[in-house]
């Protein structure tokens, strides 16, 4: 197992009366890119602003490499947080990014802030705030993939962006861990396009953990059974059914996968197949607790 660059042990905030995540435990892996993902309002915004100590926790103790992030300059030294709303100064232009990257990063690589910068096509005489959605997307995408910080954090990077460009980002970020390798968290909801850059994935559900694990472990963890309404239904007894859809005398349902299931599935004459990454996301997120039979 890897060291973890952050955790979060008993983390709740909460703002007035509402409790925007609850009693979170959660580890993310140093050197690794993390999917943190879940419905709106699911807590992922909120999660972040913690770790990187732009929200006070209401309870519980946050540790970034085994530190408390808190008014602690050498830790949010080695932090790049990038919101989807990220705010510049009115009178700047991409020359200011450029010249301020190497102060507040000492990961700073000019070449590739350059590169990147001509492959998206950001203006460089106008000033940010008359930029489109999409190329403040790039400024975003520029700024945090030219840092290098060992802790990169992306919240929904790519708003405006094309597919084109989308693509472009993608394949950037992930040639550059690739040689550089960071701790780099993701919350996104494009989860069909991003989810060949993550090796870990959590998901957040009404502000708690709903579950966590690597990549590979996740995808594993539901199948999704097609056949008759009578033969699907005579397997469910005791299992946990995330998802169930019926038209006419046909049913399709994802089953939280168990030793087993497959065979006796295939064996009742169901179809069976893999459930992808979005889907199942999504099937989690219905009721954040899943439906037993």
């Amino acid at each position: 197992p890897m060291t973890a660059a952050i955790t979060l042990d008993g983390v709740t905030k909460r703002f007035g009366t509402v409790t925007a995540v609850d009693d979170l435990n959660l580890e993310f892996r140093q050197d690794v890119i993390t999917g943190l993902l879940g419905r709106n309002g699911a807590g992922k915004t909120v999660t972040l602003s913690l770790v990187t100590a732009q929200e006070r926790p209401t309870s519980g103790t946050i540790r970034v490499f085994g530190r408390n992030p808190r008014e602690n300059a050498s830790v949010l030294a080695r932090t790049c947080f990038i919101r989807d709303t990220q705010r510049y100064p009115d009178e700047y232009r991409l020359e200011h990014i450029l010249r301020l990257g190497p102060v507040l990063y000492g990961s700073w690589d000019i070449g590739l802030a350059h590169r990147i910068a001509g492959e998206f096509g950001i203006p460089r005489k106008r000033t940010l705030k008359k930029l489109s959605r999409g190329q403040l997307s790039a400024v975003a995408v520029l700024i945090a993939t030219a840092s290098r910080a060992p802790i990169t954090i992306f919240d929904e990077p790519y708003l405006g962006m094309d597919a084109t460009a989308r693509t472009l980002f993608y394949d950037l970020l992930l040639a550059d861990y690739t040689e550089h390798p960071r701790t780099i968290i993701i919350s996104t909801h494009l989860i069909d396009e991003m989810e060949n850059l993550f090796e870990d994935v959590v998901l957040l559900h009404a502000g708690r953990v709903r579950t966590t694990g690597n990549i590979d472990d996740f995808r594993s963890r539901a199948l999704t059974l097609t056949g008759s309404r009578e033969r699907v239904d005579a397997l469910l007894p005791g299992r946990s059914v995330l998802r169930s859809t019926r038209v006419g005398a046909m049913s399709t349902v994802i089953v939280e996968n168990s030793p087993g299931l497959a065979t006796q599935a295939k064996t009742a004459g169901l179809t069976v197949e893999a459930t992808d990454l979005h889907t199942l996301v999504a099937a989690y997120g219905l009721d954040g607790t899943g439906v037993t039979a």
